[in-house]
């Protein structure tokens, strides 16, 4: 599978393993495996790769960079798949969300998690008991903010950025 990711600056990760000390009985995501995803735009086959990059690119032609802000900790009680529940740093940004949805012209949406059900998000952790996550839910103590100039395309079969997005595209 190949995605669109936005790169993190290094506070989002360090917030997200702060906050998820705070949840006993959860798998929290590491250093490194902290994402955003804008869009899942394909299976791993590598030929196709360059294909799915021109599309994407076309696409977001003339898209200017963009704010992103995390200002509060949410969860989704029962996830599409997975451990349940799970917590995760809200992400507002109507430029990312204008990302998606133009990707999702182009790609067709995961269901149950794209289109109209996408919730921009870093994930802090999955299961755990849910009353421990429900008191986590809420602000945070220090917002993040940050301008997204470029996306990083994502290869998850190999595990590695296959290349990059600089933007405006």
């Amino acid at each position: 599978m190949y995605s669109l990711n936005v790169p993190l600056p290094s506070a989002v990760p360090r917030l997200a393993t702060d906050l998820a000390r705070r949840v006993p009985g959860g798998t929290a995501r590491t250093r490194g495996e902290h994402t955003l995803v804008a869009k899942r735009c394909g299976d791993g086959d590598a030929t196709a790769f360059g294909r799915y990059e021109a599309r994407a690119r076309e696409r977001l032609a003339g898209t200017p960079p963009f704010e992103c802000r995390i200002e509060r900790v949410e969860y989704f009680e029962s996830a599409a798949s997975g451990p349940s529940p799970v917590v995760y740093l809200a992400v507002d940004s109507p430029g990312l969300e204008a990302v998606h949805d133009a990707l999702c012209e182009e790609f067709p949406p995961v269901e149950d998690i794209e289109g109209e059900a996408y919730v921009p998000h870093v994930t802090i952790a999955r299961g755990g008991a849910l009353d421990t996550v429900r008191e986590l839910a809420g602000p945070v103590d220090e917002p993040v903010q940050w301008t997204v100039e470029e996306l990083a395309w994502y290869d998850a079969e190999r595990g590695v950025t296959a290349s990059r997005l600089s933007l405006p595209a």
